[in-house]
């Protein structure tokens, strides 16, 4: 929950730097229920929407949720858009014209992100466009740390398969090692960005092996886990976040280290340190 609370945070910051908006709040869908807890606030002046726990159907978040789609009322007191089952906390915070954007994964509805004045007038296209890149940002947020938590799982789960014994089971193994390289460096937790790296160290350890005695950095063996699942330079820079020149240029400096001349060498070469799997 650390990573959804910060990119939720995050996400409300950028909203008011954008738009202007005074106020911005959200908050995930509980667990196992249809309904969202408001965990964070930017710009409120009273604590009357803190851990507010907003039904799907009911008010204008509700509304969102349950349409799974943006939502906005000029006056929100007044508005015969909505329910009113909030309208106390809404109005001791001084709101009048709210807009309501879902956080979408995977066709379901995981948060909602609130912008709001404090006066009534119309909320425009740019600031609908605004708080719905918000939203966009919060769900690639909670794409990779599902997936980081599934890998991780995978990673942890039953038995090392042989190297020799089970070549499909070890090349799975493999695909799952680059797959977290290439997710650690976009978590925002460090906690859980660490977790996965100890993953990718026990994935990639060789009990029987010499040990490491080559120094790679960490992107060296990011680029080397890309390329040994045999991607070109230009989709190991697209899954890194990186130029491709930039990728180049690590793998250069982790085959000089290495002292191999080709990528298919230093593949080899980093298994046999125990960088790789």
């Amino acid at each position: 929950m650390a990573v959804a609370a910060v990119e939720i945070r995050g996400a409300l910051t950028r909203l008011r730097h954008t738009t202007g908006l005074p106020v911005a709040f959200g908050g995930l869908v509980e667990t196992g229920r249809r309904q969202v807890r408001i965990s964070e606030l930017s710009g409120t002046a009273t604590p009357a929407l803190r851990a507010l726990a907003v039904t799907s159907g009911n008010g204008l978040g509700g509304k969102a949720v349950a349409l799974s789609r943006p939502c906005a009322v000029t006056d929100y007191s007044v508005s015969r858009q909505i329910s009113h089952e909030y309208d106390a906390a809404v109005a001791a915070e001084g709101l009048r014209s709210v807009l309501a954007v879902p956080v979408v994964v995977r066709r379901r509805v995981r948060g909602v992100l609130y912008g709001a004045l404090r006066t009534a007038q119309p909320l425009g296209d740019r600031t609908l466009g605004a708080a719905m890149a918000a939203a966009r940002d919060v769900e690639q947020a909670l794409v990779v740390r599902d997936e980081a938590t599934s890998l991780l799982a995978a990673a942890h789960a039953g038995p090392e398969p042989e190297r020799t014994a089970d070549g499909a089971a070890w090349e799975r193994v493999r695909e799952a090692h680059a797959a977290l390289r290439a997710l650690a460096p976009r978590i925002a937790d460090p906690a859980l960005r660490e977790e996965l790296l100890g993953a990718c160290g026990l994935l990639a350890a060789d009990p029987a092996g010499p040990g490491r005695r080559v120094a790679l950095a960490p992107r060296e063996v990011d680029v080397l886990a890309c390329v040994a699942s045999g991607v070109t330079n230009a989709v190991a820079a697209e899954r890194l976040g990186l130029g491709v020149e930039t990728v180049k240029g690590y793998l250069r400096s982790a085959m000089r280290k290495l002292g191999t001349r080709t990528r298919g060498e230093a593949v080899v070469a980093a298994r046999r340190a125990g960088w790789l799997p």
